[in-house]
């Protein structure tokens, strides 16, 4: 019954005239009556390559409202779905049909929002499609009117709207007026079969007949030693008996799983080369009900028990206990922030920070249960970090609410009395610049807006901008001073890092940013790179239909994560970073971070992130059904060419087997007072834009009136001190390292080589030689001291290292190590034109995610070693162990081997 019920709906099906289909598309630019009143020149500066026909209808006007009215035919009765595109931002917008009831647009909904300010201020100038619903409209000749009411200038703009029967995407159905078109690197799509290999990684029982295992580089426990300190000169870390130690590092979530998975994690983690770990929580008690000083016992128990099994593994812990991130309940009694996300909120409210304290006390001085060890007493404890990704010089702190920022506002009033002995004195050095929510009476300053510190501006308004800048450094640093203060008291003994995060203009603010972590041990960032990724939740899965563009960082040098202006007599670590799913790009990664942390002396990066006990061999999340597939996974790097890639480089890295260059590249001096008055630095990390060719904006006292190229962050270490003489900036002389025709850069040790031109890096050190990058393209060939590479990879790495810390050509014992691209099976996608700034790039539209398992490009590599004493090559399986003899060719000047075409790990000995 049930077959032939289906063979009856299909054959009606396939008999039945298609349903009536139309859509309407309607130029906002295109009205047939319009009241605008045009902004005379800030408010229509947009990207007009993102509005659909090249241009939008808008209105700005303290006195008049805007209104537009279109004329439209209808050509059947039927029920319309009614999308429009309009300006989103604090807009208030109404419509009406055939002269009918008026009706607000509520934004709230919006979706697909973007900033479209042709300077990119996050200002008022976004534009996003809002769903209106459903009309029913008859045939015929129908009008559509729109006003703009708002209460900031009456402003609005509306680009476009929509009325179909069809199926409607906002994601995907902009119809951009036609722009400039870019070539980039083809896009590595579906991987077939017969040109790849699966990836099944071996249940591993973690045996001595394993050829690869790192697990022999930490100690036996963690923190063996002592307490991790830093080294004389501030920059670096050593173990509590001096000796120098480096970090190769994850983030991991897996503190939450049970004793047993943490057990296999750890040793999986040694294993691959891991020897610490971030844990990133949340540890404070956000139910409904909680009082503010209440802590999550889950969370903190899950730490707990994770340290404790770490550091049998060898593994440090670093420790991040909030993010601001979190919603406050309405029993913490924080006005105006009930079920409000707390940006900012931490570094002035005393009930918030009271809380805090309570929260890390329980944290540091419950003992593990198994130990009686409490974490303030653990060595392998490494690092505290007080919290993660906020800050009062990024974009939130405009965000912050009125009865929150008012005690903000009092605090900033006392600290002027303090600096100019009263307000009114602050006032009279402004000359006399004010704000219409200052309070002198009440003591209360108020503050202009981040904008407003990202602009230039002179007189009074530049005088006390710099002031609040200074006040709000001032307020962050004395936060974690005082936090690292608490956890002193408490009877911490560990490093303190403050933060991992940005100001809302890395050029201008950046340096202050990162002064105000300077009250503690350890400096943090947090940098992702490799991919642009647009579609619904795309901040968190992938899914068929989302767009990409993979973006490697050997054609964008200037993204590499490594690229750090360190702060003198400080380590400094990046909490979190990935080559971001679904780039192509990843196995570059970690030869990258290898390479140039070594170069530059960055201490630790923690690879973002993990939740798996071992591999994630399956990324797709089955709740997630998107059509015929699933969503998958955006996030894990425990995957074929992220942990897959770390043995051979965390080998390189711990060991230093590439040299770390003895003198910065860039030496710079700043004064405290050209940081508050947010000068441009002689070099910045931003690559948006360059201070250096703006001599307008250099700081007028620095001794380098020459051009300072940030590809400098690839040619050696980038140092700054923060109050210090200018003219004590001292710069390499960088036309030896950097060739901007050639599009080459290397390293002041002579060891690195970049081409930012096709798109490939070789590394040539005594212990580590190897290549990575666009092969086919860059020539295919490649002669590096004592190792030959030839590929006709269109895109891999190729790296090759000593196992017995002895140089390649006299070691007896050799890794060779493959990264090329992961897909699952049957991954599709086809090519889309998507829009990048003013240009469009190819890029790649996700039809089918795929199943597993990953599917790995095959390698086409031959590797000669020029080491007369190697003449035994066997191929390693995913956990290391030997899985049978490779051929080799040897001679009297070392060995040749055809790599096979499923190889990631191979020994030579």
């Amino acid at each position: 019954m049930r077959i032939t019920t289906l063979l009856l709906i299909a054959l009606l099906a396939a008999i039945t005239p298609s349903a009536y289909s139309a859509t309407i598309w309607q130029e906002g630019e295109k009205p047939a009556a319009s009241t605008m009143n045009r902004h005379p020149w800030w408010y229509d500066k947009v990207k007009t390559e993102q509005l659909s026909g090249g241009a939008w209808i808008s209105n700005f006007s303290d006195q008049k409202e805007g209104s537009a009215s279109y004329k439209l035919a209808i050509p059947e009765d039927a029920e319309y779905a009614f999308w429009l595109r309009a300006n989103p931002v604090k807009s208030k917008l109404a419509y009406r049909i055939d002269g009918g009831d008026w009706k607000d647009v509520d934004f709230e909904k919006a979706q697909n929002s973007i900033n479209i300010a042709a300077d990119d201020k996050p200002d008022l100038r976004f534009i996003a499609w809002e769903d209106l619903g459903k009309l029913k409209l008859t045939k015929g000749q129908h009008a559509i009117e729109f006003k703009m009411t708002s209460a900031t200038s009456h402003h609005g703009a509306i680009d476009c709207f929509v009325l179909t029967t069809e199926a409607f995407d906002p994601a995907t159905a902009i119809k951009a007026a036609p722009a400039a078109t870019v070539s980039v690197p083809p896009q590595l799509a579906a991987v077939a079969d017969d040109q790849s290999w699966p990836f099944n990684p071996p249940a591993d029982k973690f045996t001595d007949s394993a050829l690869l295992d790192l697990r022999y580089l930490n100690e036996k426990t963690a923190g063996e030693k002592g307490y991790i300190k830093q080294s004389a000169d501030g920059m670096s870390f050593v173990r509590g008996d001096g000796a120098p130690i480096r970090f190769w590092g994850i983030g991991s979530g897996v503190y939450s799983k049970s004793a047993a998975e943490i057990e296999t994690h750890c040793r999986f983690l040694a294993k691959m080369g891991v020897n610490m770990v971030r844990l990133h929580t949340l540890i404070c008690d956000t139910k409904e009900g909680a009082k503010i000083t209440d802590v999550n016992n889950k969370e903190i128990d899950g730490i707990i028990r994770f340290v404790g099994i770490a550091k049998k593994h060898g593994i440090y812990c670093t420790i991040s206990p909030y993010w601001a991130h979190a919603k406050a309940p309405v029993s913490w009694n924080i006005e105006g922030y009930a079920g409000q996300e707390l940006w900012g909120i931490l570094f002035f409210n005393p009930e918030l920070q009271a809380g805090y304290k309570a929260w890390v006390k329980e944290l540091y001085t419950r003992k593990n249960p198994e130990s009686g060890i409490a974490l303030k007493d653990e060595p392998a404890v490494a690092i505290i970090q007080v919290k993660n990704e906020d800050s009062l010089l990024f974009w939130t702190f405009q965000g912050i609410k009125d009865p929150q920022k008012r005690i903000l506002a009092k605090q900033f009033g006392d600290w002027l009395k303090q600096k100019h002995g009263s307000i009114d004195n602050a006032l009279a050095a402004w000359n006399g610049d004010k704000l219409k929510n200052d309070d002198v009476a009440n003591g209360i300053v108020w503050f202009y807006q981040t904008y407003d510190m990202t602009q230039k501006s002179a007189g009074g308004k530049a005088k006390r901008l710099a002031d609040q800048t200074e006040f709000i450094s001032w307020r962050m640093r004395e936060f974690y001073a005082d936090i690292e203060a608490h956890c002193r008291a408490l009877g911490c003994k560990q490093l303190v890092n403050a933060m991992n995060w940005r100001s809302a203009d890395a050029v201008l603010m950046d340096d202050s940013e990162r002064w105000s972590y300077t009250a503690n041990e350890v400096i943090a960032v947090n940098r992702y790179v490799g991919v642009m990724h647009t579609g619904a939740n795309n901040g968190y899965r992938i899914d068929p239909g989302h767009q990409f563009v993979s973006e490697s960082v050997l054609k964008n040098p200037l993204t590499l994560p490594a690229g750090l202006k360190q702060p003198l007599g400080h380590p400094i670590i990046i909490t979190e970073s990935a080559w971001v799913h679904p780039t192509a790009y990843q196995s570059e990664g970690p030869f990258l971070m290898n390479a140039y942390q070594s170069l530059n002396g960055v201490d630790c990066m923690y690879w973002f992130a993990t939740g798996e006990t071992t591999w994630l061999t399956d990324p797709r999340r089955l709740f997630w059904k998107v059509g015929s597939s699933y969503a998958i996974d955006k996030w894990s790097v425990a995957t074929p060419e992220g942990v897959g890639q770390f043995p051979i480089n965390a080998l390189a890295y711990r060991l230093g087997y590439i040299t770390q260059a003895k003198e910065p590249a860039v030496y710079e001096e700043r004064t405290l007072d050209n940081m508050w008055a947010r000068k441009a630095p002689i070099i910045s990390e931003a690559e948006k834009f360059d201070p250096n060719r703006d001599k307008g904006d250099f700081a007028p006292e620095s001794s380098i009136k020459q051009e300072v190229d940030p590809l400098a962050f690839l040619v050696g270490p980038v140092v700054v001190k923060f109050g210090g003489n200018p003219s004590q900036s001292k710069v390499a002389d960088l036309s030896k390292y950097i060739s901007r025709d050639q599009k080459t850069v290397r390293s002041l040790t002579g060891e690195i080589a970049f081409n930012y031109d096709t798109g490939f890096c070789t590394v040539s050190a005594a212990k580590f030689q190897g290549v990575s990058g666009f092969l086919s393209k860059s020539g295919g060939k490649f002669e590096l001291p004592d190792v030959s590479i030839s590929s006709e990879n269109e895109y891999a790495t190729l790296a090759v290292a000593a196992m017995d810390d002895k140089p390649i050509k006299s070691s007896q014992k050799v890794l060779i190590q493959v990264g090329t691209t992961a897909r699952l099976g049957g991954w599709q996608t086809k090519p889309v034109q998507i829009k990048k700034g003013k240009t469009m790039v190819e890029g790649e539209e996700i039809v089918n995610t795929g199943t597993p398992p990953w599917r790995i490009v095959n390698t086409r590599a031959t590797v000669t070693l020029r080491n007369p004493s190697l003449s035994k090559a066997r191929l390693l399986d995913l956990a290391g162990y030997p899985a049978g003899e490779v051929a080799v060719k040897k001679d009297a000047g070392g060995v040749t081997i055809q790599l096979p075409a499923n190889t990631m790990y191979l020994v030579v000995e």
